[in-house]
């Protein structure tokens, strides 16, 4: 389920659930030192409100009469030597799979353990992190539910708060030209015009930004590793409420330092999702072939 966040208006919860992923599957759960059982290892980076909810919702989906699953749950740190340690207890315990929680624990545990199964959970843009090879045929080892939310219903939530909008400005870099090119193709129809900037390094998000606010209604963030670092985000936030031109946020955060609204996601659902996931690949599923849905 989404919910629709915007600053200074609240908080509301459309009537229509993005599902990312559904499937009809049977399983049981037991903590790790209950007796025999498939074995999952639930990696999270931190103890989050959202990781939490989302934990939570991981093991509702685990939770079936007719199979046992033997969990263990663990979180990386991000230093060497105690994540080192992590993966060789995790080596120890021998997982049939792992889910996921956030890119960082994806990236690790699919690095440090290419044989096994990895369903994730929370990550954005999976296809350019290299995780999947596509939507529709994920490939290799990886699967889950993501954080993106179709273009074109973000396009709609922005018609009905800012009903002019028809100039809608992205920054993008090689990382998410795809993304932009499926925009371009869903935005006619909503009467929209997309007017892309492609950034190469850093140094041209200042002239970049410059040129939305001049010529768009709207600024459209697409999380983007080399767009929206911490001083660039800034100065773009900066600029557009200089210039009145609302933001359409990736993320909570960003519409808490001055964008307009953002699509957020129920994040105990969305761990939902990735558990059934989890439960279809124990059943006999290949993870590089079950497709995965926004």
């Amino acid at each position: 389920m989404i919910r629709h966040l915007m600053r200074n208006i609240g908080t509301l919860r459309p009537a229509a659930a993005l599902c990312l992923l559904s499937f009809l599957v049977l399983g049981g759960l037991l903590p790790a030192d209950a007796g025999a059982g498939q074995k999952i290892a639930i990696i999270t980076i931190d103890q989050e409100l959202s990781t939490q909810r989302t934990v939570k919702g991981i093991k509702k989906a685990l939770e079936k009469p007719d199979m046992a699953v033997v969990y263990q749950e663990s979180i990386l740190t991000g230093r060497t030597e105690s994540d080192n340690q992590l993966i060789a207890d995790l080596k120890k315990f021998d997982p049939a799979l792992f889910i996921t929680i956030g890119s960082y624990a994806t990236f690790t545990i699919s690095g440090a353990f290419p044989s096994k199964s990895v369903i994730f959970a929370t990550v954005m843009n999976p296809l350019a992190s290299g995780f999947v090879a596509s939507m529709q045929q994920p490939g290799g080892h990886i699967t889950g539910a993501t954080l993106d939310v179709p273009p074109d219903i973000q396009f709609t939530y922005l018609k009905r708060v800012v009903p002019k909008a028809s100039r809608l400005g992205v920054l993008y870099s090689s990382e998410t030209e795809n993304i932009v090119r499926q925009a371009v193709a869903v935005s006619k129809p909503l009467g929209l015009k997309i007017i892309p900037i492609k950034i190469e390094s850093e140094k041209d998000i200042p002239w970049a930004i410059d040129s939305i606010c001049k010529t768009a209604d709207a600024l459209w963030s697409i999380a983007d590793n080399n767009i929206y670092t911490p001083q660039s985000t800034k100065h773009i936030i900066l600029q557009t409420l200089r210039n009145r031109i609302p933001i359409i946020g990736f993320s909570q955060a960003l519409v808490q330092a001055g964008g307009l609204f953002t699509l957020d996601f129920d994040f105990k659902d969305i761990g939902r999702q990735a558990g059934e996931i989890a439960m279809r690949v124990l059943r006999g599923g290949n993870s590089g072939r079950l497709v995965f849905q926004l």
